[in-house]
């Protein structure tokens, strides 16, 4: 796709269109132009639908692991879906959303995303010296890896740098306020949060219907 727009169109074009997209379904399409915005559509449906899956899991398994609250592990009685970790999930995007701004909305994804790519395959290039005993189905040459990891730097730091927003700072006190919970509620488990906790745990279970997977209907 890249490649269609700057071949229609130039540097200049593509800077100053609103929609990209659209401009070149205007340029090349003609009267079907029409299709582009319907396809968009298609295109953000199935990835919002994607990402509710694999995000509503990531925190089920967190959850389950001990990474985060215990009643995230939890799944629905009736469908045996990890309710509460989607809904959870749901919570925060709609916090993000709140803005209403989607420049402030790309800024705020872009940045937390690669930052926690550049994590996760810096984990890979960890692993691969402390802990080679692993066993590994899937083997890639370490270039690759440390390539992901330079490129997700660039990333992280090259809008940051070139164009410094209060938004980089708002993501960075938002994901870093999720260690306060976890160091009260989680880690250190303290006597006064437990008795927090465990009433709303109770009180979530009931209200959602939902148990720990062992518990769960086969």
């Amino acid at each position: 796709m890249n490649v269609s727009y700057f071949t229609v169109m130039t540097a200049t074009e593509l800077l100053q269109s609103q929609a990209v997209a659209v401009t070149f379904g205007d340029r090349v399409l003609y009267p079907a132009s029409w299709v582009v915005p319907l396809f968009v559509a298609f295109s953000t449906i199935g990835a919002a639908n994607g990402n509710c899956f694999t995000a509503g899991r990531l925190v089920y398994v967190a959850g389950r692991e001990g990474h985060m609250l215990k009643v995230l592990s939890y799944i629905s009685v009736k469908h045996l879906t990890p309710a509460p970790a989607i809904i959870f999930y749901g919570i925060i995007a709609t916090i993000y959303i709140i803005p209403g701004d989607i420049n402030s909305l790309v800024n705020y994804f872009s940045f937390a995303a690669w930052m926690f790519y550049g994590l996760t395959v810096l984990g890979l290039i960890v692993m691969r010296f402390t802990r080679k005993d692993l066993e590994r189905p899937i083997k890639v040459p370490i270039f690759i890896p440390i390539l992901v990891t330079l490129i997700s730097v660039f990333l992280v730091l090259a809008p940051i740098i070139s164009k410094p927003e209060w938004e980089y700072l708002y993501c960075m006190l938002f994901i870093l306020s999720g260690t306060v919970f976890y160091f009260l509620f989680v880690h250190y488990k303290f006597g006064w949060a437990q008795k927090i906790s465990k009433p709303i745990t109770m009180h979530l279970q009931m209200l959602m219907e939902v148990v720990p997977a062992e518990e769960a209907p086969e």
